[in-house]
């Protein structure tokens, strides 16, 4: 099986840590023994117009390689310039998050642009012959013009043998924390506003203020090899995000059987159901508090490690080798011909998708 990942996410030198998530799942899928070439578009470093001058690269791609499938491997506007040039093979986009729920404390133009990213995904999702989502609500934001038989919740994978429990001690020395304090790691994300750090940052200042002793780390920008250390040197990860898709680092922190303080977003709940030692809080400073407060009292590691090990980047690789040959075979019966053209309905869907993405987070917003 061939597979050609399009991702507009992936590290480079400037940006270690962007799209980490992606290129660990195209590990595992080698090590499965499909055969992946990575065309990364380079939004970061030449801007939307690197959307509109792919074609001809990913043309000669094509041709050059071969694929049996495309895969785009984020949605928004990447995804449909994707399924609109792929004409003659089967196309699969993964859906992580953003690009279907939106942002909403990035600003006016930012949220403008965002909007506009929905309605490419919208597009996309109708285009492809199969869809990941990453987890349930990212099903539940695709429109309903979109056939369920051809979406999978697959979450992203995790390199078991990165992270994995290490002493903490160590870890500590190796950062330089001090090991007499409490320490609450926040995964920032490059600082994207919807990871709402100013929620975190109030709840450990009234941590502080009860007599907890906490000190508040930023993982941003950290090299993926490296977050091990981070994760175990930390006494909890706090994720206090508006929206999410499955996120990875909160995987990790339990394949390193650390404790995890979170709102209830994405497939968090799912993650740390039945986990001792682990806590879903409320978007509020003070149940912040009092849960990571619980984690202080606690004290020591949880045992998380054991539930992941089906999600491990080959358990992952697994489910989508298993995934592209159903889309192979139900493109083969439905011929090249059965691609969808755009139905009027999908935008009557889009506008209702926003108005009711704009409700669920509007109470969230204003508090902001």
């Amino acid at each position: 099986m061939r597979v050609l990942a399009v991702t507009n996410l992936y590290p480079t030198p400037r940006y270690p840590a962007m799209g980490t998530f992606i290129e660990q799942q195209v590990l595992g899928l080698t090590r499965r023994g499909l055969d992946v070439e990575v065309m990364h578009v380079d939004r970061c470093e030449r801007g939307m117009r690197s959307y509109f001058t792919m074609g001809a690269e990913l043309r000669s791609r094509i041709e050059q390689f071969q694929p049996d499938v495309v895969h785009a491997m984020y949605g928004g506007v990447l995804a449909e310039r994707v399924t609109g040039i792929v004409k003659d093979r089967p196309t699969v986009v993964s859906f992580c998050g953003s690009d279907l729920l939106g942002e909403y404390l990035s600003g006016s133009l930012r949220r403008i642009s965002s909007e506009y990213g929905i309605l490419a995904s919208h597009i996309a999702a109708r285009r492809a012959v199969g869809i990941v989502v990453k987890s349930r609500n990212l099903e539940e934001a695709l429109p309903s013009t979109v056939n369920r038989s051809k979406v999978r919740i697959i979450p992203n994978g995790i390199a078991l043998e990165r992270f994995r429990p290490l002493d903490q001690v160590d870890c500590r020395h190796r950062l330089g924390w001090d090991p007499d304090k409490f320490h609450v790691l926040f995964p920032t994300n490059a600082g994207d506003p919807r990871k709402r750090l100013y929620l975190a940052q109030a709840a450990v200042d009234k941590v502080n203020r009860s007599g907890l002793n906490a000190e508040l780390h930023q993982l941003r920008g950290v090299p993926h090899e490296e977050v091990p250390i981070w994760l175990n040197a930390s006494d909890v990860v706090l994720l206090t995000s508006l929206h999410e898709g499955s996120p990875n680092v909160i995987k990790e922190a339990l394949a390193c059987d650390r404790p995890v303080v979170s709102v209830d977003v994405g497939d968090v709940g799912e993650r740390l159901s039945g986990i001792e030692g682990c806590h879903i809080a409320m978007p509020d400073p003070d149940d912040i508090r009092v849960k990571l407060g619980l984690v202080r009292a606690r004290g020591g590691s949880i045992a998380g490690r054991e539930k992941m090990q089906a999600l491990s980047l080959e358990q992952t690789a697994l489910h989508l080798g298993n995934f592209y040959h159903e889309v192979v075979e139900s493109h083969k019966r439905q011929g090249v011909a059965r691609r969808m053209q755009l139905n009027p309905n999908i935008l009557l869907d889009f506008c209702l998708s926003i108005l009711a993405r704009r409700r669920k987070f509007g109470g969230q917003l204003k508090s902001h």
